[in-house]
């Protein structure tokens, strides 16, 4: 019995220190999501990561993040084909 209040004690201590942190900003939140258009002149020195294609039937958005040739980091929303659509 005792070791269960001693936990639920330390829960209840840990819980309150937590309380007065302000929560984490999401990563992504910060950064600029720039949208392609079709003709767009894009200056991709490096991609850093690359959203995976869902399946899915129909198209999707997805991420690129990458460096220009000024080492500067940008974020690209464009669409592609889901991998879920059968061709027969």
């Amino acid at each position: 019995m005792k070791v269960a209040l001693w936990a639920f004690a330390v829960c209840g201590i840990s819980a309150a220190a937590m309380a007065d942190q302000p929560p984490a900003a999401p990563a992504q939140a910060t950064e600029v999501v720039e949208h392609y258009q079709y003709g767009m002149k894009l200056d991709v020195a490096q991609v850093l990561a690359q959203d995976r294609v869902p399946y899915v039937c129909g198209t999707v958005p997805v991420h690129m993040t990458y460096l220009d040739s000024q080492h500067q980091r940008h974020v690209m929303e464009y669409l592609v084909m889901g991998n879920g659509c059968n061709n027969g």
